[in-house]
Order: structure tokens, then C-alpha cells, then sequence
């Protein structure tokens, strides 16, 4: 069986030019079930392998390894692609693969800050010191127009319009979208702009936006330490605020103040509504919250 994951793993490099990462994660799958497959059933072909088999590996995966089941799904995606091409090549008859359905992904709520909670962290940040200003503008966008941290750091000066009030981000897929920026946000940036970032640029400095103390790109690293650090001093619990976490909160308060979900998804940069109708289930639950807490009869 692995000298079937070897000529599987040369055809993912060779013929379909597959990234390096996912051929790691795809050999650490079939090596997994290759072993389990001989330590368990004593198998070692496979020709010899079955529906059942496959079952009985990913039960083994969730139950006995405790792994998620969006986890498993990853597992049950390399194993079917692996016997799919082993029933093409005519190295077996027949795919056992192919009528294992995916495991239901389990229910999964974002966490958010509240709007008093989220005024408090960008509210707290209100020093003159170059760094401070740099701070509250970055808290500021990101939850003004919801980046992801990935966008924050790489986004240019060129894409900006403060008098529009638009930053253009590509995101995921390599795909640019428009997101307008906020009032708050727009004064902010300003005053960025105009004092502090002139402060921070020097003879090497290139068009990033965000720039750190000695005039190159922020990381993505730093950012979520200057979150954290703001947090712990804005007197919230640090422990749970991230950057994702003001992307989390500016999608559910939009929601929250009426706003459309196409609109979400597209400012969001979601290709699919179903990942962006996770917040419409934030959002009933705090509804449930308020009609448990003040409803005479809850």
C-alpha cells in the first residue's frame, strides 16, 4: 500500500502541481491509514480494501483520536482523491471511497464583543505618542470595515480613499473587494497619516499602511500582540480577544443594526452565504438572552 501512496504523492507533485504542505498532509493521512489498516485488519494491499474499512478508520479518527469532525472531513477528502485515482489506474476495481459521506460539521458560534465592550477597547487607546495614534487607527479600521488580519498588514497607501471613504483588500482566492471605512475610522487614519506615519517611514520604507517602529510592514504576529496589549490595558480580558475577534464583531453589529446579509458577505469577502449566515445564529442567540432575561414568563 505505500508504494501506491508513493506513485500517488509523485502524481499530485508531477501532474497536478499540488503545494508542498498539502502533499505532506495528504502522505500523513494515507501513512496513517496504511499502518492502521495492516495493525488492524491485516491489510496490506490495497486491492483488500473496503467500505467498511474506511468507516471503521474514520470512527477510529473521531472516537479513539478525539479528532473534529471538520478534521475528519480533511482525512476522508485525501482518502477519497487516493482511491479515486488508484480505480483509474485500474489498481483496484471498484472505489470503497466513494459512498462514505462526509461527517456533519458540528455548530460553531463566533465570539463577538458587545458594542460597549468594543467602544471600550478602540476608546482606550487615546495617547499622542506616534504609536498610540498608529494603534487606534489599526482598531479603528479593523473594526470599521471587518479585515482580516492578513489584510490589514498587507494593504497599501494606493488603496485607500479617505475623502471616498474606501479601502480596497484582497483577500482569500487572491480576490479584491471595496469595503467603505467609517467616520471614526477616516479621523483616525488621518491623523495617522498626517503625524505619525511620516514618524515612523524611512529611506527603505515602502507604501504599507501599518508600519512598525522601525519603518517596515507590520506582522500579522505584532498586530495580535498589540491587540492583546491594548486589551489587557483597556482593562478587558485579553485572554479571549484576538484580531478575528473585531472582524467577528463588526459583522454581528451590522446584523445587528439591520443590515443585509449580501451585504455582509460581500463586504466580509465570504464566497459562500452559508459561511456568513453563522452570524444570523449569534444574533438569535443574544435575542434569546434578552427575551429570557427581561420576558415576564421566559
Amino acid at each position: 500500500m505505500l508504494d501506491d501512496v508513493d506513485a500517488f504523492l509523485l502524481h499530485l507533485a508531477t501532474e497536478r502541481g499540488l503545494s508542498d504542505n498539502y502533499q505532506i498532509l495528504v502522505r500523513r493521512v494515507l501513512e496513517r491509514f496504511a499502518l492502521w489498516s495492516r495493525n488492524e485488519r491485516g491489510k496490506t494491499s490495497v486491492a483488500a480494501v473496503e467500505t467498511v474499512d474506511l468507516s471503521d478508520y474514520l470512527m477510529h479518527r473521531k472516537g479513539t483520536d478525539g479528532l473534529a469532525a471538520s478534521s475528519v472531513r480533511l482525512e476522508l477528502v485525501a482518502l477519497k482523491i487516493f482511491f479515486r485515482w488508484l480505480n483509474v489506474r485500474g489498481k483496484r476495481v471498484g472505489d470503497p471511497a466513494d459512498a462514505i459521506l462526509p461527517p456533519k460539521l458540528e455548530q460553531w458560534l463566533p465570539d463577538t464583543l458587545n458594542e460597549p465592550q468594543m467602544k471600550q477597547l478602540v476608546e482606550s487607546v487615546s495617547g499622542d505618542a506616534t504609536l498610540d495614534i498608529r494603534d487606534r487607527a489599526m482598531l479603528e479600521l479593523m473594526y470599521a470595515s471587518g479585515l482580516r488580519v492578513g489584510e490589514v498588514t498587507s494593504t497599501r497607501l494606493e488603496s485607500l480613499s479617505l475623502e471616498e471613504g474606501w479601502i480596497r483588500v484582497t483577500g482569500k482566492g487572491n480576490k479584491t473587494r471595496l469595503i467603505p471605512v467609517g467616520g471614526a475610522a477616516r479621523d483616525a487614519l488621518q491623523r495617522y497619516l498626517d503625524g505619525s506615519r511620516p514618524a515612523l517611514v524611512n529611506a527603505k520604507t515602502q507604501s504599507w499602511i501599518f508600519l512598525n517602529r522601525n519603518g517596515g510592514k507590520l506582522t500579522t504576529a505584532r498586530i495580535w500582540q498589540i491587540v492583546k496589549e491594548r486589551s489587557k490595558l483597556a482593562g478587558l480580558d485579553a485572554d479571549k480577544i484576538y484580531p478575528h475577534l473585531l472582524r467577528h464583531s463588526f459583522a454581528t453589529h451590522l446584523l445587528q443594526g439591520g443590515a443585509d446579509l449580501r451585504v455582509i458577505q460581500e463586504m466580509l469577502g465570504h464566497a459562500d452565504i452559508s459561511t456568513t449566515q453563522i452570524y444570523t445564529h449569534v444574533d438569535q442567540t443574544r435575542l434569546k438572552a434578552v427575551h429570557h432575561k427581561f420576558h415576564p414568563r421566559p
